[in-house]
């Protein structure tokens, strides 16, 4: 929006500017209008190397490097001006009204209320790169994202190819949308099926993998959970979880315990989000169930079967939301099976796929059936309970 104001945040060497100069070379050669990405932290030739290898350098864009707000007004404050400006980063800029050093909060708050002032002034976009603290949240006080239009998490794990940028404000659009991206020689590239690139090293039938069909913001997308139970030479059992809420998988495994006889005391327990994706929605409870049964029986989910469902105390498995979305992207990638919570209709029609459709739909109301299921699969080797 012209006039608007947003930060952008991630880890250091997650793709920040090569995101953001990509994106200004795109709206400048989209425009047609002169985009113009300041650098505090880089040299300009440094920039242009870097616009080389992404193969945007015919797009018009200026460059820029300096580090006070007071050259920055003088140089963007007319009617000529570009229309969008990248600022890398607002913890680098400073004003020399303030005698405190840049990065403190008192320079970077200044700092991005001039900015913003003279954006709405003028009508350009002004996109904002601010650093993370240890915890990911944005370095600088609260007040930062509270000032501007909308905050953008560049998210992702380094060792990994794929990064994810998630909207946690906006004032002009819907904050449930997300954008995959793959990491490559060219520079960041558009995922168009998140979950081909998710499940593309999945193997095939290996005990205490699952397919979990989630959603992030309004898209599904199907990702590998996977789970190993071992024998522990501790006193206390350990659990360590990558990708999920570590409280939750306590509950999960409470439950499988005490409604379903399952027995993990003395068995260490790790759990992990294959890809380096991050869950948090409660829709993942079946999925993580499966992929714990699976390997504490050494028995594998089958490969052509996706799960979802929230778990209760009681051991009841829970409805969630649009699960013919989920579905829908299931049976669109080539899965035959479905693990699902009751739902209110029957048929297929009730899932929103055609009645001649392929996916077998399996509900399970309790977490009982769920092993009763994995049993049937595969009754050569019985579940371990409780003597």
């Amino acid at each position: 929006m012209p006039g608007s104001a947003v930060l952008v945040g991630g880890d250091p060497g997650i793709g920040k500017s090569t995101l953001l100069l990509q994106a200004a070379a795109a709206l400048a050669a989209r425009s047609g209008r002169a985009c113009a990405y300041v650098s505090g932290e880089e040299a300009i030739d440094q920039v242009r190397l870097r616009a080389q290898r992404l193969g945007v350098t015919a797009a018009p864009v200026e460059l820029a490097s300096a580090t006070s707000v007071r050259d920055l007004v003088d140089s963007l404050d007319h009617a000529q001006g570009p229309g969008v400006v990248v600022i890398d980063s607002i913890q680098t800029m400073y004003v020399d009204n303030l005698e405190s050093a840049p990065g403190t909060v008192a320079q970077v708050r200044a700092s991005t209320q001039e900015l913003i002032r003279l954006a709405k002034a003028r009508g350009f976009v002004l996109l904002l790169v601010g650093h993370v603290t240890k915890e990911g949240m944005i370095a600088g006080p609260k007040v930062l994202e509270h000032m501007v239009d909308a905050v953008l998490y560049f998210e992702g794990e380094r060792g990994h190819q794929f990064r994810i940028l998630r909207t946690t404000k906006n004032r002009f659009g819907p904050t449930d949308e997300i954008g995959v991206f793959e990491m490559t020689e060219q520079g960041l590239m558009e995922v168009a099926n998140p979950s081909a690139l998710f499940l593309a090293e999945r193997r095939g039938e290996v005990s205490g993998a699952s397919v979990f069909a989630g959603l992030e913001g309004t898209r599904p997308v199907l990702v590998e959970i996977q789970a190993l139970v071992a024998p522990s030479s501790l006193g206390t059992p350990r659990r360590a979880v990558v990708g999920w809420d570590s409280g939750r998988l306590a509950m999960v495994l409470a439950v499988l315990e005490a409604r379903c006889g399952l027995s993990f005391a003395g068995q260490d327990v790790y759990l992990n989000v294959a890809g380096g994706l991050r869950i948090s929605e409660p829709a993942a409870d079946l999925a993580v169930a499966a992929a714990l049964v699976s390997a504490l029986a050494d028995r594998p989910v089958p490969a052509e079967a996706v799960v979802f469902g929230e778990i209760g105390l009681a051991g009841e498995v829970r409805a969630v939301s649009q699960a013919e979305q989920r579905l829908k992207e299931a049976a669109k990638l080539g899965f035959e099976r479905a693990f699902l919570p009751p739902r209110r209709g029957r048929g297929k029609e009730a899932a929103g796929l055609p009645a001649g459709g392929a996916l077998e739909v399996i509900e399970i109301g309790h977490l009982q059936d769920l092993v009763e299921c994995l049993s049937s699969h595969s009754p050569d080797a019985p579940l371990r309970r409780h003597a």
